[in-house]
């Protein structure tokens, strides 16, 4: 993640989740998982796309994917 993103960002535009909301599903939640995150905040319950690049199937890549995320919070 090189870039910085705001807690109000959004990363799963079809349940609209925010960067906040899985940070604090990561940080006080103890989610390890994207199943993890999915259960707690339904991020990737639809289209999946928002889960890592591999899933993503849009036009037009996103920017920030929950597995990198979920890599960041679990190597500190």
């Amino acid at each position: 993640m090189a870039r910085s993103f705001s807690h109000s960002y959004i990363v799963c535009e079809c349940k609209q989740v925010s960067l906040g909301e899985i940070i604090f599903a990561i940080k006080e939640k103890g989610a390890k998982t994207l199943e993890d995150i999915e259960d707690m905040t339904d991020a990737g319950g639809s289209c999946g796309c928002c889960k890592s690049a591999k899933n993503d199937i849009g036009e037009q890549k996103m920017q920030l994917y929950i597995e990198d995320i979920l890599k960041k919070f679990n190597k500190e």
